[in-house]
């Protein structure tokens, strides 16, 4: 699920911040600009948690020494 997240986050926020840099005479210019840059973050977040979790499924979790 995480990695269907982070994908769709990825084509998501570049068009919200694009739209936002395209509109910057509109008075919702930061707070669309804002949005994107933390959905842009998330991308990045549910992007590498989606492909730790498939290779802990296939390799197996990674055993810590203490």
């Amino acid at each position: 699920m995480q990695v269907f997240t982070g994908i769709s986050l990825c084509f998501i926020a570049p068009v919200i911040v694009s739209q936002a840099f395209n509109n910057q005479d509109h008075p919702f210019f930061i707070f669309v600009l804002i949005i994107g840059a933390i959905l842009l973050v998330l991308a990045v977040f549910y992007g590498y948690r989606g492909i730790v979790n498939i290779l802990n499924g296939t390799l197996g979790p990674k055993n810590k020494l203490n």
